[in-house]
């Protein structure tokens, strides 16, 4: 089947949802919208929740960390007409359809699909139509594609879409460029005004802070020795004469001259290979996307910086404020974010120190590297932890598999990621996570480089031996080529 084909298919499927919304709407009935907490589930939500809102929908909208129990009897006991999950759902559709059998539904997901589709559940998902839902679309762009379909005029949403992909690091074309359906949300983006695009260096901050702070606040790529090191980031620019400060103005990245920046990127390409990171050398320099009507001096200019902003709320328990900040809120919810972001990074700068500071905390098996939180790092934390490490550390030829215990619940939550050379291999993180999970009575699914699971505290020793196995068994090869 071709391209062409496939994404017709998959609009097909939007304009399913897009007449079940409608229906909703004009009838005037409540609308449960749940979405994910990191910056992908807070665009789709920013995104859905701003289209409803336009069209006057009796909306009830709410961010969670995973489908459990409390999730599905919420919906029993509120019995809403209709729920629609945001870049969440798709690997929970056995679990939506036996408990919920006469509920509407609508899943709006880009993660792997687990279990299947009944009559009163209504499903938007790349990977049903060819599409990989790790890199060509993310949540907040599947919710986009609905969003649009309901008004053309929410094209201008076509932003927060460029975020959520973002957020979800699904970068990953050419000079850290977004492609595949993503490319044609950015033309969208585009078209409506909202974003512009250009190639220049990759640091956090780029827009708003200070070189040095900009240096350090950058963990894609995770630089040691610089990312959240403000003093040695502050040390290296005068090392090469470019000057922090003109007068008492801090200088920003977009203050450098052409020979600066080629100075700066030469020095850092440098110190990444005597780090024994130099794979990650290209990654200092790619697309740049530009959210044109924010104002400038702040964290929403840059999409990358906007969407760790977002993340930082979900991951710091504030997903509120994400969400606040995604339907326009422009004061008090930018301001707390930001208080929010700089603790995030604080405790990001702690976790990678303190992973560090002892060989044994990152554990060597057969085909995998086990992370475990001791009770030091918060579950929420994670998942971040687990794609910093897996894209810091090229030399590793193994998955991060990395856990903490979420002590109230009894359970523990895993995170596990992987490169590219091992997914081209055979090896699906998703259908391996959602298999072992299952065995010992947890849920686990996601994508081919990236999942999670959740499962019982007591089993978890007995459960990464079994993926350490499954991992063995699916691409042995990868192992003994060393």
């Amino acid at each position: 089947m071709d391209q062409a084909t496939d994404r017709r298919k998959l609009i097909e499927d939007v304009k399913v949802a897009n007449d079940h919304l409608s229906d909703a709407i004009d009838n005037d009935e409540p609308i449960h919208v749940i979405s994910h907490l990191d910056a992908d589930g807070l665009a789709a939500a920013g995104i859905l929740g701003g289209a409803l809102w336009r069209r006057n929908a009796n909306l009830h909208l709410r961010v969670q960390q995973w489908m459990d129990e409390k999730i599905v009897a919420e919906i029993q006991s509120l019995h809403p007409s209709l729920t629609v999950f945001t870049d969440m759902g798709a690997g929970y559709l056995d679990i939506l359809s036996t408990r919920l059998p006469t509920y509407r539904i609508i899943v709006l997901d880009h993660h792997q699909k687990k279990g299947e589709v009944t009559e009163n559940i209504v499903t938007v998902n790349p990977h049903e139509h060819g599409f990989d839902g790790s890199k060509e679309i993310s949540g907040a762009g599947v919710t986009y594609l609905v969003a649009q379909a309901l008004d053309s005029s929410n094209m201008d949403l076509a932003g927060l879409a460029v975020i959520g992909a973002l957020g979800d690091q699904q970068d990953k074309f050419e000079k850290r460029s977004l492609g595949g359906l993503n490319l044609e949300i950015v033309k969208d983006a585009e078209k409506s005004g909202v974003l512009e695009t250009c190639t220049d260096l990759q640091f956090f901050g780029r827009e708003t802070r200070p070189i040095h702070k900009a240096l350090a606040y950058t963990t894609t790529p995770f630089i040691p020795g610089i990312s959240g090191e403000e003093d040695k980031s502050l040390s290296l620019l005068l090392h090469l004469n470019i000057k922090p400060k003109i007068g008492d103005r801090w200088r920003a990245l977009r203050d450098l001259s052409s020979e600066e920046k080629r100075t700066l990127c030469s020095a850092l390409s440098d110190h990444m290979v005597a780090k024994g990171v130099s794979e990650h050398v290209l990654n200092l320099i790619g697309r740049v996307y530009t959210l044109v009507n924010e104002e400038p001096w702040t964290p929403l200019r840059d999409a990358r910086e906007f969407s760790v902003l977002l993340n930082s709320t979900g991951r710091m328990g504030r997903p509120s404020i994400g969400v606040a900040i995604t339907l326009g809120d422009r004061r008090a919810a930018v301001d707390e974010a930001s208080t929010i972001l700089e603790n995030y990074r604080h405790t990001i700068t702690r976790n990678m120190n303190w992973l560090m500071e002892k060989p044994d905390r990152i554990r060597e098996m057969r085909s995998i590297y086990l992370v475990q939180g001791e009770g030091f790092i918060d579950e929420k934390m994670i998942g971040t932890l687990a794609s910093i490490l897996s894209t810091t550390l090229p030399s590793w030829n193994k998955p991060i598999i990395a856990y903490a215990a979420v002590s109230e619940k009894g359970v523990v939550k895993v995170s596990a990621r992987t490169l590219a050379r091992m997914t081209e291999k055979g090896l699906n993180l998703g259908k391996i996570m959602g298999l072992a999970a299952k065995r010992f009575h947890g849920e686990g699914g996601g994508h081919d480089i990236a999942a999670g699971a959740q499962i019982p505290f007591s089993s978890v020793d007995d459960f990464v031996e079994l993926v350490d196995e499954l991992i063995y068994r699916d691409v042995s090869e990868v192992f003994a080529e060393g």
